[in-house]
């Protein structure tokens, strides 16, 4: 298996109605050097301000970004090209990232290389410490900018301290 860290900005709360913006994801390994980035033009009309703010780009700015079906297509083709075996889906908060990726991938390419199913980071962390008010995020080492390789990068060097910790998890 190859695990994938993943986190996406969006303009909304839900897919379809609103856009991802950006998608960033790191292999998660020693080096933390294998990453994608891609920036996607909205598919809809609907946007919050609030929401695109988190992400730091302008509404006009974001209507010149690729298409989604081009990035989708990249990302996949990147998932692909970095895995060995199944790529496994993690996220900070899978809740939001997963929906979004799932939606795209279907609705752009038919298919989602990730499967069905991914995993939330901070579950894990909560597992690993067996206690259920516990947070990971003391476990990064990169500063949360919401750019998304920055985020998937921090959350990566949590995930791989966790592995430090007991976390049976990378080869």
């Amino acid at each position: 298996m190859t695990y994938f860290m993943v986190d996406i900005e969006a303009d909304g709360p839900i897919p379809g109605d609103f856009s991802m913006i950006s998608v960033g994801a790191i292999v998660v390994e020693q080096s933390l050097d294998r990453t994608f980035y891609g920036e996607l033009c909205p598919i809809s009309d609907r946007w919050d301000p609030e929401a695109l703010a988190v992400s730091g780009h302008p509404r006009e700015k974001t209507l010149a970004f690729e298409t989604p079906k081009i990035v989708m297509e990249r990302l996949r083709d990147w998932v692909l090209g970095n895995s060995y075996g199944k790529p496994v889906f993690i996220s900070d908060n899978n809740g939001f990232d997963w929906q979004f990726i799932n939606w795209y991938f279907h609705h752009f390419l038919g298919s989602n290389p990730f499967g069905h199913s991914s995993l939330h980071l901070g579950s894990l962390y909560k597992g690993l410490v067996k206690d259920m008010t516990r947070s990971a995020k003391h476990l990064r080492i990169t500063p949360l900018t919401h750019h998304p390789v920055d985020d998937a990068r921090g959350n990566a060097e949590a995930l791989l301290e966790m592995s430090r910790l007991g976390l049976p998890l990378l080869d």
